[in-house]
C-alpha cells in the first residue's frame, strides 16, 4: 500500500497514536479534520503504519443518511489490534480499557471471520459469503477515542482514528452459524444490568455478511493483503451505547448465548 502523505495527514496520525500510547484524551481535534473518505482513510492507513501492532480484524460502522449521500458510502472500518482482543466464556467478565475523558462505548456485534486463503473477488451475495468464512462468533466491540468528538464530528472524523476502535471481546462460536439467519437473533444490550437496546441484524443495510463484502472491497481498494484471514465486527446491532469506566456492559443473543465485558481506564503502555 501506498503510505506516501502530507503533513497534515502525518500531524494528525502521530498525534491520534501518540494520545492512544499515552492514554491522553485530546479537547480538540489534533490538526486538520478530514471532510471526505480519502483523506480519512490516509490518516487511519498512516496510524496503522506508526503503530505497528498486529492487526487481527476490522469493525465496521454505518454511516447514516443523508451523509452516506454525501460521502458516496453507507459504511466505515477501522482496524482491530490483536493485543486488543479477548476470548471469554459467558461467565467471564473481563476488563476492556477505554479513554478516560474522551468517547467510550459498547456494543453488541456478530463477529464473522474470513478463512485464509482468501482469493481476493469479493462475493457477490449471501451464500457467497458464507461460504469464504470459517467461523462466526457472539461479541462485542469496545470503541473509545481519545477525542470526545469522535463521532460527534462525522464519519471521516471517525474513520480518522481508527474507526474509534479500542477492542473486541470474542464469545463463544454460534452453533449451527452456517444453517441459521443472522438477522433473525433478537439481540439485546444491557448496562449495569439496565437494558439499553434491542434489535436484530436485520435492521443494518444488508446484514453482516453484506459487512464482510463491504471490508473486503475497502481493503483491497486501499491495499491491504486480506489473503491471511481476519475478524469482521459486523455493526453495532442494539446501536453505539456510551459506557464509563467502571460500568459494566452484557450483550445477549437470545437462543444463543452472551458475552460480557467490564470497561475500566486505558493506562499508557
Amino acid at each position: 500500500m501506498d503510505l506516501t502523505v502530507d503533513s497534515s495527514v502525518d500531524a494528525v496520525a502521530q498525534a491520534f497514536v501518540r494520545a492512544r500510547r499515552d492514554a491522553q484524551a485530546l479537547s480538540l481535534y489534533p490538526g486538520v479534520a478530514p471532510s471526505a473518505l480519502d483523506t480519512a482513510y490516509a490518516i487511519q492507513d498512516r496510524a496503522i503504519h506508526i503503530d505497528g501492532r498486529d492487526v487481527i480484524g476490522w469493525k465496521v460502522g454505518r454511516i447514516m443518511p443523508p451523509l452516506d449521500e454525501d460521502l458516496g458510502a453507507n459504511r466505515l472500518a477501522g482496524p482491530i489490534f490483536a493485543d486488543h482482543v479477548v476470548d471469554s466464556q459467558p461467565s467471564d467478565v473481563p476488563d476492556m480499557p477505554v479513554f478516560d475523558g474522551g468517547f467510550a462505548a459498547g456494543e453488541a456485534e456478530l463477529l464473522l471471520h474470513v478463512a485464509p486463503g482468501f482469493s481476493g473477488v469479493v462475493p457477490t451475495d449471501d451464500d457467497g459469503t458464507r461460504a469464504i468464512l470459517d467461523d462466526v462468533r457472539l461479541g462485542i466491540e469496545v470503541a473509545s477515542s481519545p477525542y470526545p468528538g469522535i463521532n460527534i464530528d462525522g464519519p471521516p472524523v471517525t474513520i480518522s482514528d481508527f474507526g474509534n476502535n479500542a477492542g473486541m471481546v470474542r464469545g463463544a462460536t454460534l452453533t449451527g452459524w452456517r444453517e441459521a439467519d443472522l438477522c433473525a437473533i433478537v439481540v439485546r444490550s444491557e448496562i449495569d444490568g439496565v437494558e439499553v437496546g434491542k434489535a436484530t441484524a436485520a435492521t443494518m443495510l444488508d446484514g453482516p455478511y453484506g459487512a464482510v463484502r463491504f471490508l473486503l472491497g475497502n481493503l483491497l481498494q486501499r491495499g491491504f493483503d486480506v489473503t491471511q484471514g481476519l475478524w469482521v465486527s459486523t455493526g453495532a446491532i442494539t446501536g453505539v451505547h456510551e459506557i464509563a469506566p467502571g460500568q459494566s456492559f452484557r450483550a445477549i443473543f437470545e437462543g444463543c448465548g452472551e458475552v460480557n465485558c467490564r470497561v475500566v481506564a486505558a493506562q499508557p503502555r
